[in-house]
């Protein structure tokens, strides 16, 4: 007697184990995290914890509003005859050099002879942008930064994108906070670091795809000047 096949019976279908499934995932998001941890720390390795006075001059100084002292500090460097001019760089539309002028009361001469205020910059990235301007049009080749150490790394990411060929003296302003207490015994200031290091990494993305031909986004020089508005602030830039 002839056994015919009941195809009525269920057949057993092989599914993937999901524990291995499990573990790749769990795997991924172990090493996402201990990247990103290392890189933090290499982050933090660049930021310097006391103020170094440039070791040379150069042609000219510019200086990223958005934090505490960074302005009168710059203004300090072009008294001290470290740069031929400087560039205010992020002021706010509606601020006029004798709004500085007062808040900077013994440096009012240099304010009316070697000043530049850009009031177009609303970012890092536009920092960048109309620094390049400014340094091309009057021929510039070395430039001081000033700005907080926190945001120095991505300023200086962000600048040697925009003008390759300018030389870069970083001077980093220390603020009073970084001062009183170290930076991990203050949630303000951790989570002000982390935003920081994510800004930075999203920045060092978008340049390195800019290098290999990979343009995320128009440069700033190709696009026409947006509409004055508030600048970036000290936790934003």
């Amino acid at each position: 007697m002839d056994l015919q096949h009941d195809d009525s019976t269920p057949r057993t279908r092989a599914t993937p184990p999901r524990g291995w499934l499990r573990a790749v995932i769990v795997g991924g998001m172990a090493i996402l995290f201990v990247g990103a941890a290392i890189g933090f720390v290499a982050f933090l390795s660049q930021l310097r914890g006391v103020e170094i006075k440039p070791a040379r001059s150069a042609d000219g100084i510019v200086v990223f509003t958005g934090g505490s002292s960074r302005v009168s500090d710059a203004m300090e460097l072009l008294a001290g005859g470290y740069g031929k001019r400087l560039l205010i760089s992020g002021v706010h539309p509606t601020n006029a050099a004798s709004d500085i002028s007062r808040s900077l009361p013994d440096n009012q001469s240099l304010l009316g002879c070697c000043v530049d205020l850009d009031r177009s910059a609303v970012n890092t990235r536009s920092n960048a942008a109309e620094t390049r301007r400014w340094a091309r049009e009057r021929g510039f080749k070395s430039l001081i930064v000033v700005t907080s150490n926190y945001h120095m790394p991505r300023a200086i990411l962000e600048l040697s994108h925009a003008m390759p060929d300018v030389t870069l003296i970083p001077f980093a302003v220390i603020g009073d906070r970084w001062r009183d207490e170290p930076w991990w015994t203050s949630g303000a200031t951790l989570r002000l670091l982390l935003s920081e290091y994510a800004k930075y990494v999203a920045a060092e993305v978008r340049v390195r795809l800019a290098n290999a031909g990979v343009g995320l986004a128009p440069e700033l020089s190709d696009q026409p000047t947006p509409a004055p508005r508030r600048p970036a602030t000290a936790q934003a830039n």
